[in-house]
């Protein structure tokens, strides 16, 4: 009897126990509440992270961390973390699904938004989902104001972007496309 009642316990004991995910996974738990669970976002100005390639995430992630790209919060964020859990994360939220978040936009702003995208075409693909090598981020579904920031950052010369093409392609880019242009990717479901 004595012996039932310790393994009931046992058993009890170790279904309350919460199962360790792992140090990464803990990691990667820290960024869901930004950029949302499984690195889908639900906030306009957050960008989904989840299926993007590891390359991508990876050079991006240690841009920030070094300062040779700008960003408001996470080169604070990533100071605290080592280039090998970094490199962990990446590979981490690359293996996720690429969730498109579509957003409505109504012809005109469709329209516009095509028109003015044969810049970026040529690395991201038609509609933003098919990017032409690793390091280039899929624009799919992703949120129009986020992206519409990140336009407006490498349109503007004294802040930190190190992609020259793209900082050259959003220049030539004109400012009343802009806006049009995030709508139109972020309206794309694939």
């Amino acid at each position: 009897m004595r012996n039932k009642l310790m393994m009931a316990l046992a058993v009890i004991g170790f279904a309350a126990t919460p199962v360790l995910a792992g140090p990464t996974e803990d990691l990667a738990r820290t960024c869901n509440a930004c950029h949302g669970l499984n690195g889908v976002s639900v906030g306009p100005s957050m960008p989904s992270i989840g299926g993007l390639s590891e390359t991508y995430l990876k050079n991006v992630m240690l841009q920030w961390k070094s300062g040779e790209r700008y960003s408001a919060t996470m080169g604070r964020h990533f100071k605290g973390y080592s280039d090998a859990e970094l490199a962990a994360l990446a590979a981490y939220f690359s293996k996720l699904p690429w969730t498109p978040v579509v957003q409505p936009a109504d012809a005109k702003i469709m329209a516009q938004g095509k028109a003015a995208t044969d810049r970026c075409e040529s690395c991201h693909g038609d509609t933003g989902g098919k990017p032409d090598d690793a390091d280039t981020p899929m624009l799919n579904g992703q949120w129009a104001q986020y992206m519409e920031l990140e336009l407006m950052k490498y349109r503007t010369e004294t802040v930190k972007m190190p992609h020259k093409k793209m900082r050259n392609n959003a220049k030539k880019m004109d400012e009343a496309d802009v806006a049009a242009v995030a709508k139109f990717f972020a309206a794309q479901p694939k």
